[in-house]
């Protein structure tokens, strides 16, 4: 009970979460745009024109599965917090390129294998614009799948966009909630 013994008595005001400094959103920014920077960078440093079908299967399937555990990394994380919310906006700012760079990868990959997946073949840029249009439902036409393998990894992406980013979004800010909860015994 830690936190709260000592401040039993002050009543709910003691117990509610205090803002977080400007130095320490200062930090967060800056690891937030560091992290954001990092992999977007590894991405287009990948060779992507050089992978077979299984290598973009197996790199994708790996991805997802460092994602699964960055996101339960992260809810720890927020579950340790004393600025809980600060730390859940982290999370989402890491989480959300992970999951875009992984699924541009594959595209890139795929065109790489067939022009033909895509009417073309597809630029690291042109992988990244595909894949957050997708994700973005907003989809202009430009690029669109061709092929049949194409067409089902981008029906992947959208169930994965509204389950898998639907239910890390509602672990990530249930574990925010549960933080910020007056009763817990680590709470602020």
């Amino acid at each position: 009970m830690g936190a709260l013994t000592d401040s039993a008595g002050l009543g709910p005001a003691a117990r509610r979460e205090t803002r977080p400094s400007r130095r320490m959103i200062a930090w967060a920014v800056l690891r937030i745009v560091g992290s954001a920077t990092a992999l977007v960078a590894v991405y287009y440093a990948l060779p992507l024109n050089r992978s077979s079908a299984w290598g973009a299967v197996t790199m994708l399937l790996i991805g997802l599965v460092v994602f699964v555990g960055l996101v339960a990394f992260q809810v720890r994380a927020i579950l340790r917090s004393p600025f809980p919310g600060l730390r859940a906006v982290e999370a989402l700012t890491t989480s959300v390129p992970l999951f875009l760079l992984l699924f541009a990868s594959t595209y890139v990959v795929m065109s790489t294998m067939s022009a033909g997946n895509f009417g073309g073949r597809l630029t690291h840029t042109d992988g990244l614009y595909f894949a957050v249009t997708v994700f973005s439902t907003v989809g202009f036409g430009d690029i669109t799948a061709k092929a049949e393998p194409a067409r089902l990894v981008v029906t992947g992406q959208i169930v994965a966009d509204l389950v898998i980013l639907g239910l890390a979004i509602k672990v990530i800010l249930g574990a925010v909630s549960r933080r910020r909860q007056p009763g817990d015994a680590d709470g602020a």
